[in-house]
């Protein structure tokens, strides 16, 4: 669950002997670590551990790994380790070790300024914007570092920008200590909740898990037309389901299900983008969601369970669209399912990998039923997927196979950890500045208090940041800045950060920088371009539903049962409207003035609940809706008897 970025071979360095043991060591470390955390292991301890004496241990494993495997320069060969490297790996372990052993004593003097504090601190920021450069790229690093700048020279800058400033010794005592700076929430997420889950998707791959998914979605929809893509949105949508990361999905199931759908008859830059949408609703899909969703969960003080119940509806309403212009797309273009001898049996495929539903199954209950906290279910379904696992000889792993999901769950966090710490850094200098207060009063003052202006304001905000950073950072930045304007205007707070948490995903799939895009675009061998303009169309819904939600909480959930019947039915045929208009086809090929129809009728039916007046707007684009559905009905039938009447008088 990286949220965003590839963990690619050219990354990480190509160790042999002592060094790649002890990478081995301190990513095993990392799991392990996380997982003792998660199943709460600290509370039988005879002494009082803090949680940031946890999160300082975290930390001093996360950077000692990321300076030993991690490359510091893409053309480093990554066949040693640098001396430097080494140097910078010691001094994070004693950044990160200097919290676990002093906190206790830390946490009753916070807002002394004393040499050792401040030091440490100055290289903890350095270290985290380093470990940032190298996973992530220079630019997060670069407007981490702005941060830290304006919170110094805050008072340089006029008007609303204008800030006192603080000392170089307090902006890294406090970033560095303080439970609002580098060990602050975003670090806490992933430290106790996002290792237990993306070693509950590195477990299912050690067992086999991956090609019973893979399977299941070939039985559910391959025979059927344009099958093989519809094998790619369900495979990738079951793979989200227990990774959440957009670019794993691709990497994993696209090296399968692209290459399929050009042998269909697919386009490369459709099957591309078919499986980059795909893939990238896995952030969205429930039980396991992107990182920005346990966030909310952390924001909102709610349980993850309500988070993922709210985006369940949003997030098939995704995959709706998605699924009707694939199907249209396969019907215009004649494109039949797959051969009955490459589906395989239902029967076989359960009798093999039945046994993986359970995990699935006691990762629901925990979340949505049992109301467990989420570190806590993930590692419940990690155990159960490595018993059942057990169960099966065909399925049954190795000690090799255990050992690499340990360490392959480190790997991954590696990104995560310093993203995360570096979240917490932004938020840190904004917290000590005091600017996003004052941005947020701009946002609502600009809108001038109009809740929809603000939604797009936010929502164009989001996609700009999205050119450059990663989901998780942006709705870390907008949940501070933008969160509480949307709150103020009236809307939900739920429905707030949802919105957020969708522009922060949907920039993955909006060129020109989106990651999920390129990789599908690069198997496919197809056009970048054709590939990210065909990806936004297809995702179309993911840029409509939010508005929806935001002034409609009854499509999140919240509400009497009969609104969200009723809101759940007339947004599911307005979303399959809007994306035969999309499409351009249903029955036959449409022109642009009825998919302009098919256009506003879908509207009409997705348009919120304003007092009485949505049963008139809503009858009027169920009237228009299927006004045009059987128009186009009535000319395809009468097409098709044409073209009968026209072979049997034929030679």
């Amino acid at each position: 669950m990286s949220d965003d970025f590839l963990s690619t071979p050219t990354k990480f360095r190509s160790l042999s002997g002592a060094s790649r043991i002890l990478e081995q060591l301190l990513l095993g470390s990392l799991t392990v670590l996380g997982s003792l955390w998660a199943l709460g292991i600290h509370h039988s301890l005879p002494w009082a551990f803090f949680n940031q004496q946890y999160l300082g241990l975290f930390l001093a494993l996360g950077l000692a790994s990321i300076f030993v495997a991690v490359k510091a320069r893409a053309k480093e060969t990554g066949d040693h380790v640098p001396w430097h490297d080494w140097f910078f790996a010691v001094a994070g372990v004693l950044v990160g070790l200097y919290v676990t052993v002093f906190y206790p004593t830390i946490a009753y003097r916070l807002g002394v300024l004393s040499p050792d504090r401040w030091i440490l601190g100055g290289l903890a920021v350095l270290f985290v914007l380093e470990a940032a450069r190298r996973v992530a790229g220079g630019t997060l690093a670069w407007i981490a570092l702005a941060c830290v700048l304006y919170a110094k020279f805050a008072y340089l800058f006029p008007g609303l920008l204008y800030a006192k400033g603080s000392s170089w010794a307090r902006i890294a005592s406090y970033l560095y200590l303080d439970s609002g700076g580098i060990l602050g929430v975003p670090l806490d997420v992933a430290a106790t909740v996002l290792v237990a889950f993306i070693f509950f998707g590195q477990a299912l791959y050690a067992v086999g898990g991956d090609r019973f998914l893979i399977d299941l979605a070939l039985v559910a929809m391959g025979r059927y037309r344009g099958g093989s893509a519809k094998v790619s949105i369900v495979s990738s949508a079951l793979f989200g389901m227990v990774s959440g990361s957009a670019v794993a999905n691709v990497a994993v199931n696209g090296a399968i299900s692209i290459p399929m759908m050009k042998r269909a008859g697919y386009a490369p830059h459709m099957a591309a983008a078919i499986e980059a949408v795909a893939s990238t609703g896995g952030q969205i899909m429930p039980p396991v969601m992107g990182a920005a969703a346990f966030l909310i969960a952390e924001f909102l003080n709610i349980t993850y369970g309500q988070v993922a119940l709210a985006a369940a509806i949003p997030a098939c309403l995704y995959y709706l669209a998605l699924f009707a212009q694939v199907d249209l797309e396969a019907a215009k273009h004649g494109l039949a399912g797959l051969p009955s001898e490459q589906v395989p049996k239902l029967r076989d495929v359960m009798r093999r990998g039945w046994i993986f539903l359970i995990p699935l199954f006691i990762l629901v209950y925990a979340l949505m039923i049992a109301d467990w906290d989420a570190a806590k279910s993930g590692m419940a379904a990690v155990i159960a997927v490595f018993v059942v696992g057990a169960l099966q000889k065909e399925t049954r792993p190795t000690f090799q196979k255990i050992l690499k999901s340990i360490q392959e769950t480190g790997r991954t966090m590696l990104d995560i950890i310093a993203i995360t710490a570096l979240a917490g850094l932004v938020i840190g200098t904004l917290q000590l500045s005091a600017i996003a207060f004052k941005l947020s009063l701009l946002l609502v003052t600009i809108s001038g208090g109009h809740a929809f202006l603000l939604l797009v304001l936010t929502a164009l905000g989001c996609l700009f940041l999205g050119l450059p950073l990663p989901t998780t950072v942006v709705y870390i930045m907008l949940a501070v800045l933008a969160g509480p304007a949307l709150v103020q205007v009236g809307v939900l707070p739920l429905a707030a950060h949802l919105f957020l948490f969708y522009f922060g995903m949907i920039s993955l799939i909006t060129p020109p920088d989106c990651l999920p895009v390129y990789v599908a675009a690069a198997i496919a061998k197809a056009n970048f371009w054709k590939t990210g303009w065909t990806g936004m169309r297809l995702a179309i819904a993911a840029y409509v539903v939010p508005f929806v939600f935001a002034f409609h909480p009854a499509l999140i959930l919240v509400g009497t049962a009969s609104d969200i019947v009723v809101a759940i039915v007339t947004a599911s045929f307005g979303i399959i409207l809007i994306a035969a208009g999309c499409a351009r086809y249903l029955f036959r090929p449409l022109g642009w003035v009825k998919c302009g129809l098919l256009w506003v009728a879908g509207l009409l039916l997705l348009l919120p609940t304003w007092s009485g007046v949505w049963l008139i707007v809503d009858a009027v684009g169920l009237a228009l809706g299927l006004a045009v559905v059987l128009w186009e009905w009535k000319g395809s039938s009468e097409r098709d008897v044409r073209l009968a009447q026209a072979d049997s008088s034929g030679p």
